[in-house]
């Protein structure tokens, strides 16, 4: 069949249209250069990020407040190694992104030509999958097999690598594409669904331990239907907050290293873990061999990899969460005292937000923030203690609502992710939290923010040092202050003033109220500067290479 003459570049944009894109995140460059050519006519939105790195986390931000795959786009050399971060955060955390990257011309491939990279080699170990385009015939099927490679199963982030060449030629062909099996996950056999509602009905003190698999696999509706079922308490991994509403009456919070206690207590005096989309990992586990000592293990995951990797399991429910949930039936557990325990617990060890002094709180007010901010709300932040902090004290209600970088632990995701979710997502209220080391890593976007009106608001938590590192170096370094201190920060609220950003700074506890108030009501982007103490420490926390239990408080 004849068709119409395409160059590789157009093919590429008509693809992606055809796979349901309808924004992307991108940076020009000399080898793209072709696809941004013809681009303007394409029809597809394209954000201009100010760094590829910002414009990869862009993408994964879009992605998980969407559910969607996201797209970003990079020139060759250094545009496509500034997206290597980004690639391998959503490597780590199992987003669905495609990332395609030009390339030098194929006659000039491995002579180290000006912006030559071998982006497909350094990206082997942080990709589902990636590809060199030959031909432009092939990239229709190229394109539509990569889309479903990334979500498909256990989601990632797969790479088109683009020769200027490839995108330049053009052709009246379209290569028919190898087939590729698109079979809806299976579940476990019917002999193992028994097993395990046995399991759990002879278990005395069982506990789920969810993780963000739950979300990935649209298992969130089955798994609070199984709590229901079975009013088994529930703790929760970073990724996994959401699955189980804050305060739903069976949920215990977050487990592991910053876990909360009543969580971390009942995980080590389980005994039967049901681990749903959960990996194990170490942030949660603490010292693995600690870990839920007395408990037999059953694991759904739809990657086999995971099964037995770091814990060796009693049984597997491998494919579909969804499904695998669903089925499981064991009727209500009759572990009553079991549950007054962790739910005793959870009331003898629930945070104090009366603290001393008239500083301002840093968890009051993230607690306050998303109690008054729209049901609806998502939460982006960045990495260090405010990350904690949003984990133990904010309200999620849907896994959707947390996005944070868990994997990779990356500095500098909450804003770029923060205007990602807020393009994919326009009708719901967005908050970026972020810290004063992270913001400055990705800063340049507030451009972004200003140049599309982008209406993120920033909560910027400021106290003055790299507050994750510097509690470390308190607690297990002898108060060798290493490199910490931040003392030269600029002021923030005058840094956004000058991209046209709207901002303010909050130093008392008094001003809060009002701080939040200004912050919820902002119709375009908008960033609140809050002053905190520097010696203000994320409790609990469990040493490296200790137990669970082991958690040391304030």
């Amino acid at each position: 069949m004849t068709h119409p003459a395409k160059s590789g570049a157009q093919l590429l944009l008509d693809a992606l249209k055809e796979q349901g894109v309808d924004t992307i995140f991108g940076y020009p460059g000399g080898a793209i250069m072709p696809v941004y050519d013809v681009l303007p006519s394409s029809g597809l939105k394209h954000i201009l990020g100010r760094h590829e790195q910002g414009c990869a986390m862009a993408a994964i931000g879009y992605a998980r407040a969407t559910g969607k795959t996201g797209t970003c786009l990079a020139t060759s050399g250094p545009g496509a190694t500034n997206l290597v971060t980004g690639i391998a955060d959503a490597y780590l955390d199992s987003v669905p992104v495609v990332f395609i990257t030009g390339q030098v011309p194929s006659d000039l491939m491995g002579t180290d030509a000006f912006q030559e990279v071998d982006i497909f080699g350094i990206t082997l170990p942080i990709v589902k999958h990636s590809y060199i385009a030959r031909d432009p015939a092939d990239i229709p099927g190229m394109v539509e097999e990569a889309y479903y490679i990334a979500s498909e199963g256990r989601p990632g982030p797969v790479l088109i690598d683009l020769p200027k060449d490839v995108a330049n030629a053009t052709t009246t062909e379209r290569h028919r594409w190898r087939p590729y099996p698109k079979v809806k996950p299976e579940m476990g056999s019917s002999e193992h669904i028994k097993t395990c509602e046995n399991m759990i009905r002879a278990a005395e003190k069982p506990l789920f331990y969810i993780g963000g698999g739950i979300a990935q696999g649209d298992g969130v509706a089955e798994l609070r239907a199984l709590v229901e079922r079975t009013e088994i308490p529930v703790v929760s991994t970073l990724k996994g907050l959401g699955a189980m509403p804050s305060d739903h009456p069976h949920f215990l919070g977050m487990l592991g290293m910053h876990g909360l206690k009543a969580a971390n207590f009942a995980v080590q005096e389980a005994d039967l873990l049901i681990v749903a989309g959960a990996r194990f990992d170490d942030r949660a586990t603490g010292k693995l061999d600690t870990f839920a000592p007395h408990a037999k293990i059953i694991h759904m995951d739809i990657d086999i990899a995971e099964i037995n990797k770091l814990r060796k399991v009693d049984i597997w429910l491998e494919g579909s969460l969804k499904k695998n949930l669903a089925a499981l039936n064991p009727g209500k557990s009759s572990a009553q005292d079991w549950r007054e325990l962790c739910y005793g617990r959870r009331e003898k060890f629930a945070v104090d937000y009366d603290a001393p002094g008239d500083n301002v709180y840093a968890p009051k007010l993230l607690h306050d923030l998303t109690r008054r901010a729209p049901e609806n709300a998502i939460i982006t932040c960045d990495v260090g203690q405010h990350q904690m902090w949003v984990a133990q004290h904010c309200y999620f209600d849907d896994p959707k609502d947390h996005i944070t970088s868990g994997g990779l632990g990356t500095m500098g995701f909450g804003v770029p992710a923060g205007l990602g979710a807020q393009l994919g997502c326009p009708e719901r209220t967005v908050i970026t939290v972020s810290g004063d080391g992270s913001i400055m890593m990705n800063i340049q976007e507030l451009a972004t923010l200003n140049r599309y009106q982008i209406p993120l608001k920033i909560v910027l938590l400021d106290n003055g040092v790299l507050g994750m590192v510097r509690q470390w170096q308190e607690v297990f370094f002898n108060e060798n202050y290493s490199e910490v201190d931040l003392y030269d920060n600029p002021d923030f609220a005058e840094v956004a003033r000058a991209f046209q950003i709207d901002a303010f700074t909050v130093t008392k506890r008094a001003e809060v109220d009002a701080g939040i108030d200004k912050l919820l009501a902002a119709k375009g982007p908008i960033l609140m500067h809050v002053k905190i103490s520097p010696k203000e420490n994320v409790w609990p926390l469990v040493p490296p290479g200790r137990s669970n239990a082991d958690m040391m408080e304030r």
